[in-house]
């Protein structure tokens, strides 16, 4: 028997712990018992819960079975608990008390529980359970992203400690005033509150270094176990301070709304009683609504610190406004304002949401909001036990059927019509799948010279595996030299009415040969592919078309691999390696990402064209694409125009193919290449210099630039917030380029 127990919470008198256990065989079944101090046996709720990453890592593959668990039980301080687990004949008992769960370890001691882990027969095994599943080089390189991991730049604690506001900073903050000073309400339900939680939860909104506030605290608790002894110290040495017993609890929504109902303020500001507020929180939402005077939605990112507040970890740094990613997860959460109006327009927390209340609640203020800023800074500290390096809280199962019933609402009120929302890779992380209107023509792009074999296993993979069958291949013959090509052109013709070969007979412009293509193209949806892919999902088509057939999405792109089932492409961001690059290159595909990114549909900046979807008409509308970007960029430039007529570029994870990148195109390897490419940087640079200079919106400025994995900046190398420098020579070739991108083939006729 293996067994973690990844988190512990104490919230509202009770102890939840998130965790997994597994057997010797996946058809253990394990079983859990909770004592008290004595060993007298305790109610408990037990909820199994999905861990497919404890299923890859152990067994080799995914099962259909719920190897992790969410025990919550009632939890009274001085006293001592056990859980106790029983797996095939063996059983073992693991103590909580509150000083046990508010220990933690020192940086360096992790560092050396890091090393430990590594280093035992259980990871051996698992090792080579891995290797056979994937193979040796998949192993390589999961082992290699374990070793990384250990000595990353900077510990979180230490990055945090040298980006937060000096304390000359905070000061200066305190003395500065605003040509508008809006009113903060900060509403919290309170439900049997642990007193040094909510002292530091009170003492955070006290110390805020932004003064026009009210505290607006709603008290849930039984009769006789309310905290107004605590809370009357605060009301009587600071008036913005307002406290009700509420006389029973109705539980989070109710009582969050009475707190609401207490407000005075013009902006709602949600917070749980246990957390805690940087000091800076405030004062940073009243400078974005003097930058913003019609920004009526606030959020910002967030991080956790352990049970006793000394240490600091997972940090999510977020994207500014993604609705997209909104649908795939909660990625909101805290912390989260809201225009006191616009909460009356859509009403407060609903109760038939309770459990994902605040995540239905985000969903209907950002539906109805004028503007959404995102302050890319941690505002706000989540209390959350950290048992070892998989800081991953599992969510509730009902908290989780109420979070995919929130989302099809919200696909409701938008007119979105949606098939299903399922689980995605874990509980917490969710999958769309939309209906298909009318069975569109989709027309299949495809330039190519000589490589048949690969051309055939791209177009066969597609005709006798794929789910769509309403598809057109256009084929654009690309200077080939090998007779056989032709010959197969033929065949494949013959074999295949739905594949129609052109001809291109000028030089290499993978611009304009697209351009060509699509003049051949007789469907409403054009669908650009390289020839060196193979679909992996036999519904690829149908996940793209799902988005794309949406009035708000102008293209669509996949998640692509290569042969070795590591990342090729899961999204672009504006600003990697200087110009562009794809995100989590390299990351095999059993391996998290960055809370979850990579297996998430949301919206990016920008997708590859290797496989992208587009509707006809929207590529009309843009010109195609720019064909002064002859190699490099073209498509990335083409997804800027799209985004430049106000629609999303979407990035698809569960339309997943294999992309054996360079076989068909070689690499720039020689000096005109070289020269060629670099003129074409600049192209770009020089026609989209917002995005360089500000960031890419779709990103955090807190992450690196320099890797695709989403690791904290390096403060050394980037500073915070700074858009990565382009090359000097980049720069000059910049002054040269042309102001107006020329005008293409195919509008040349």
């Amino acid at each position: 028997m293996k067994q973690n127990v990844d988190v512990v919470r104490i919230r509202e008198n009770s102890i939840q712990l998130n965790g997994w256990v597994i057997g010797k065989t996946p058809e253990s079944v394990p079983e859990f018992q909770v004592t008290d101090g004595k060993g007298k046996p305790m109610e408990f709720r037990y909820v199994a819960t999905r861990r497919d990453d404890v299923s890859q890592i152990y067994y080799g593959k995914t099962y259909d079975k719920d190897f992790g668990f969410d025990i919550q039980f009632p939890y009274e301080r001085g006293k001592d608990y056990y859980l106790v687990i029983c797996c095939d004949g063996r059983k073992i008992k693991i103590k909580y008390n509150e000083e046990l769960i508010g220990k933690r370890a020192s940086v360096a001691h992790k560092r050396m529980q890091k090393i430990k882990d590594l280093m035992n027969m259980e990871t051996v095994h698992v090792a080579w359970d891995f290797f056979k599943e994937n193979g040796l080089k998949a192993l390589i390189v999961k082992s290699t992203h374990k070793i990384q991991g250990l000595d990353n730049d900077y510990d979180y604690a230490e990055w945090y400690s040298l980006t937060k506001p000096s304390d000359e900073e905070l000061k200066r903050q305190r003395e500065e005033v605003f040509a508008w000073t809006p009113k903060f309400s900060i509403v919290i339900p309170l439900y049997k509150t642990p007193e040094r939680y909510l002292k530091e939860m009170l003492d955070s909104i006290l110390g805020q270094t932004y003064g026009n506030w009210e505290l607006c605290l709603v008290d849930g608790s039984p009769e006789g176990e309310a905290v107004s002894r605590i809370v009357k110290k605060y009301t009587g040495k600071d008036s913005r301070v307002k406290y009700k017993i509420l006389g029973y609890n109705g539980g989070i929504s109710v009582n969050t709304n009475a707190a609401i109902e207490m407000a005075e303020g013009e902006f709602i500001v949600l917070a749980d009683h246990d957390d805690a507020m940087t000091p800076d929180a405030l004062y940073e939402c009243a400078k974005v609504l003097n930058e913003h005077p019609y920004c009526d939605v606030i959020y910002s990112d967030e991080d956790k610190m352990d049970m006793d507040g000394g240490a600091l970890f997972d940090p999510h740094f977020k994207p500014d406004f993604n609705p997209d990613l909104l649908t795939s997860v909660n990625y909101i959460c805290h912390q989260f304002i809201v225009k006191r109006e616009l909460v009356e327009q859509v009403g407060g927390l609903r109760k038939e949401f309770d459990g994902a209340q605040d995540y239905d609640f985000i969903f209907r203020c950002t539906e109805k909001a004028n503007e959404i800023v995102h302050i890319p800074k941690v505002l706000y500290h989540w209390r959350c036990h950290q048992d070892s390096t998989a800081s991953n809280p599992q969510s509730k199962l009902y908290a989780f059927e109420a979070g995919s019933r929130a989302i099809m609402e919200h696909y409701h009120r938008m007119g979105i019509e949606a098939e299903k929302v399922e689980k995605g890779v874990d509980y917490g992380i969710y999958h769309t799948t939309f209906k298909i209107k009318d069975d569109p023509l989709v027309s299949v792009i495809i330039p190519n010279k000589d490589h048949r074999q690969d051309l055939d296993l791209c177009i066969r993979s597609m005709i006798t595996r794929g789910t769509y069958k309403n598809l057109e291949f256009v084929v654009i013959e690309n200077n080939s030299t090998d007779p056989e090509t032709f010959v197969y052109y033929e065949a494949i013709q013959k074999e295949f009415p739905q594949v129609r070969v052109v001809t291109w007979t000028r030089e290499f412009n993978y611009s304009a040969i697209n351009n060509f293509g699509v003049q051949a193209a007789k469907g409403q949806y054009l669908l650009f592919l390289n020839n060196d892919t193979e679909l992996i999902a036999e519904n690829f088509v149908e996940e793209m078309l799902g988005f794309c057939q949406r009035e708000d999405v102008g293209a669509v792109g996949a998640r692509l691999l290569y042969q070795d089932d590591t990342i090729q492409h899961a999204g672009v961001v504006i600003g990697f390696g200087g110009v562009a690059g794809h995100t989590f290159i390299g990351l095999h595909k059993a391996e998290n990402s960055y809370f979850h990114r990579a297996m998430c549909a949301q919206d990016y900046s920008a997708v590859t064209a290797a496989c992208m979807m587009s509707k006809k008409s929207v590529f009309d509308a843009v010109g195609g694409f720019s064909e002064d970007l002859a190699v490099a960029f073209n498509d990335i430039d083409y997804c800027m125009k799209v985004r430049s007529l106000g629609k999303l570029v979407v990035y698809a994870p569960y339309a997943l193919l294999y992309h054996y990148e360079s076989k068909s195109r070689g690499l720039e390897d020689t000096p005109e290449k070289v020269a060629r490419f670099n003129r074409e940087v600049a192209k770009f640079a020089k026609k989209w210099p917002e995005i360089l200079k500000n960031g890419d919106p779709y990103y955090n400025p807190n992450l690196t630039l320099r890797k695709s994995n989403f690791a904290l900046r390096d403060l050394k190398k980037e500073g915070i917030g700074q858009p990565y420098e382009l090359d000097p020579a980049i720069r000059e070739l910049m002054k040269e380029a042309p102001e107006q991108e020329t005008t293409s083939e195919a509008q040349k006729g």
